[in-house]
């Protein structure tokens, strides 16, 4: 899909792979619009908006000044939240507040986004024969498949957001908006700079190829192929160095 003159909206973009993500799309000559509940610590090329993606009206007026500024060809999601609870722990059953407040951010924030970006990607003209209007790509997890010990609320969101997307494909197809999704394993986000040097190295060992974590730049980079791919559309791609979650 050709990038030029066109506008995106990224969510979660004040670090990690919603940063990674703004940045590529900047040096594709996007207008990018990133929402986050907080400034980027620095300047990075992009109109940085404070939004929160569990407030459908902020969200929904937040896309429509994006694709204000050029027609809305890109929205991706990777604003998100991963809290650890057991669903029955040493304090007791799992904090239902808690539970409810994952799925308010990784599965209605998503659609929230999701749905506001189809609407202005709607109103645009198509961008050639095939009548193509726009791409949404959603992050998953590879814990919707393989939820470790803790992860009950984080895979539930996760692996509802990989069930969305399927359907969001279908339901836009007539639209000719492709909606897919990445399911990333471990990645070197700065949740990640806190854990210690041993648990570092007991997570790389669990990943076959590349021994290591995945780097926000190559969850960028496949944000990028699969806009450039016109046919890539209603699937959840696992960028996870062939790594499948234990247990614990």
């Amino acid at each position: 899909m050709e990038l030029t003159n066109t506008a995106a909206v990224v969510t979660g973009a004040a670090s990690g792979l919603g940063r990674a993500t703004a940045e590529f799309l900047v040096a594709r000559g996007v207008r990018v619009t990133g929402f986050d509940l907080q400034e980027p610590a620095d300047s990075v090329g992009f109109t940085s908006v404070v939004v929160d993606v569990t407030d459908p009206e902020a969200v929904s007026a937040a896309v429509a000044d994006a694709a204000a500024e050029a027609p809305l060809r890109v929205a991706v999601n990777c604003a998100g939240i991963a809290p650890s609870a057991r669903i029955l722990g040493r304090k007791g059953p799992h904090d239902p507040g808690l539970f409810s407040k994952v799925i308010d951010v990784n599965l209605r924030g998503t659609f929230h986004v999701l749905t506001a970006a189809a609407a202005e990607m709607a109103t645009t003209e198509p961008l050639d024969a095939d009548g193509q209007r726009g791409v949404i790509i959603n992050t998953a997890s590879v814990a919707a498949f393989e939820g470790q010990v803790g992860q009950a609320a984080y895979s539930a969101s996760k692996g509802a957001v990989h069930a969305l997307s399927i359907t969001a494909a279908r339901d836009l197809a007539s639209l000719g908006i492709r909606v897919n999704a990445i399911a990333p394993g471990i990645v070197e986000t700065p949740m990640m700079s806190q854990i210690t040097p041993e648990f570092r190295a007991e997570l790389e060992a669990n990943v076959q190829f590349p021994s290591r974590l995945a780097r926000p730049e190559e969850f960028a980079s496949l944000v990028v192929s699969i806009i450039d791919n016109d046919y890539l559309n209603g699937q959840t791609i696992r960028l996870d160095g062939a790594l499948r979650m234990p247990p614990r």
